[in-house]
């Protein structure tokens, strides 16, 4: 079978499922070529994937963590944002952002998070016919701008440059979009040394501490808050909003599944998030660097190789999920890895979660359903993915739609 990963045509037609299921039975642990490089591995087995994951030492993070990216670009990231950095620096850091968003700001944000999610059901409720992403989009975007602090003519800005700045199909626009980023981002950071708020900058940037051991705690540095600032605004954004434009998606396409959530109400909440993120999972591939001879499945890997994980793959792996290519918001046990596995599961995996669960809530309380009235569309990212389209009419119940 021809493999390419590489291609974005499978991606945004929606009809890469079959290549992955053929390389999980016949070649799980895939050498793949690259036009203009020395190629790289390719994982699609659940057990193989987190293997990967937890083993740190061995596959590291800090080189770059996904296809595509221009080595200076890492080089200027690397062990100062979370997702290109190895342990030592990695723990350190992320025991520093936790103090921002750890358990004790969670009152806080699912406070916020209720908020918008009242505020966007009622928006979507009083259309007849619109495209669900409109609404899926504004979830996130508005939970983490305003969790940053951003000033509000700033929040469509912010993010649909945070949406170049990950799906973007050309190098340079990304690299451009980050660089913008940044640079918004310092100049927040300048005014909240100056004018401190109850906001997550001023927080991170006056109360958060690196613990470097021996040598006591230090403030992080103003290129490690800006770097992680990029990665809360970027992780926010994506999974949550791919995941609720693919689960209103699957509702549509199997109404017994909507049915059976509002039947169960809140205990059916939590799996039907689970199912979702396993279903969806916006977060494609990652990217490690070996860094010592080793074997994978008793394949032989050189020290220097680059091994991708293909999440996406191992969230349909039928050797875990039975009837993995069914949605059902019953499923349990759910041990999907939308968010990663093992050190770098993501920092926002409990906010992303409690949106989610909120609009389910929020929706199944006064909806019957959902009627696609045209095609989904799909991004064509072999990073960050998901429908990108959504034409949804919201079905009231007793069958009224948002005008009658």
């Amino acid at each position: 079978m021809h493999v390419d990963l590489l291609d974005p045509g499978p991606f945004a037609r929606n009809d890469f499922w079959s290549t992955f299921a053929w390389l999980r039975a016949n070649d799980p642990v895939h050498r793949h070529p690259e036009p203009d490089g020395e190629g790289f591995w390719a994982l699609t087995r659940h057990r193989d994937i987190t293997r990967v994951y937890a083993d740190t030492e061995t596959f590291s993070s800090a080189s770059g963590m996904r296809l595509g990216s221009h080595p200076s670009v890492i080089a200027g990231v690397s062990q100062r944002m979370l997702i290109v950095s190895d342990a030592p620096q990695h723990t350190r850091l992320k025991r520093a952002l936790h103090q921002a968003v750890g358990p004790q700001r969670m009152p806080y944000i699912e406070e916020l998070v209720e908020k918008v999610v009242s505020e966007l059901a009622g928006e979507a409720l009083d259309r007849e016919e619109f495209d669900f992403i409109d609404i899926a989009k504004q979830l996130p975007n508005r939970v983490v701008c305003a969790l940053l602090g951003i000033p509000v003519k700033d929040w469509s800005w912010i993010g649909d440059l945070t949406t170049d700045a990950f799906e973007s199909e050309d190098e340079m626009d990304r690299a451009n979009a980050n660089s913008e980023i940044f640079l918004y981002f310092m100049e927040l950071l300048s005014e909240r040394r100056k004018r401190p708020g109850d906001d997550l900058i001023s927080h991170i940037t006056h109360d958060t501490r690196v613990d470097e051991g021996d040598e006591g705690q230090r403030p992080l540095t103003d290129e490690e808050i800006v770097f992680n600032l990029s990665g809360i605004l970027s992780g926010a954004n994506e999974t949550t909003r791919y995941s609720a434009a693919g689960a209103v998606h699957q509702f549509a396409e199997n109404p017994g599944q909507w049915r059976l959530l509002r039947e169960r109400g809140d205990e059916l909440v939590a799996p039907a998030v689970e199912e979702i993120l396993r279903w969806t999972t916006p977060g494609v591939h990652a990217l490690r660097t070996v860094t010592r001879d080793t074997e994978i499945n008793g394949v032989p890997i050189a020290a220097g190789d680059r091994v991708t994980l293909w999440n996406i793959s191992a969230n349909r792996d039928e050797d875990l999920f039975t009837d993995p290519h069914t949605f059902r918001v019953d499923r349990r046990p759910n041990r999907h890895i939308a968010f990663g596995h093992g050190r770098h599961l993501c920092l926002g995996a409990h906010m992303a979660r409690f949106e989610l669960a909120s609009l389910l809530r929020a929706l199944s309380g006064v909806l019957d359903g959902f009627e696609l009235t045209g095609p989904a569309v799909y991004n064509s990212s072999n990073f960050t993915w998901g429908v990108k389209s959504l034409p949804v009419r919201l079905l009231h119940s007793r069958g009224r739609t948002a005008t009658a």
